[in-house]
C-alpha cells in the first residue's frame, strides 16, 4: 500500500478507521472481479492502491451512520 495515497485519501475521509473499512470493502469487491472505477496503471498494481485512488479521484461514495447521543 502506497503511503502517499493513504495520506491523500485520509485527508478526504478524515477518519483512519473509516478509511480502513472503505478500502477493505472495496478490495474485497475488486477480488471478486468487480471493475475498477479508475484506470489501472499496471497489472501488478495492488487492489488497495486502486481503492485508495478511487477515493482520491472521487469515484467512491460512503455514508457514516449517525452517532448516538450519550444519555
Amino acid at each position: 500500500m502506497n503511503p502517499k495515497l493513504v495520506d491523500e485519501a485520509l485527508k478526504i475521509v478524515g477518519n483512519p478507521n473509516l478509511l480502513t473499512n472503505i478500502v477493505s470493502l472495496r478490495v474485497r469487491q475488486l477480488c471478486r472481479e468487480e471493475r475498477p472505477l479508475v484506470e489501472v496503471k499496471s497489472v501488478s498494481e495492488d487492489f488497495s492502491d486502486i481503492a485508495l485512488r478511487e477515493i482520491i479521484e472521487g469515484k467512491l461514495r460512503w455514508r457514516q451512520a449517525p452517532q448516538k447521543r450519550a444519555a
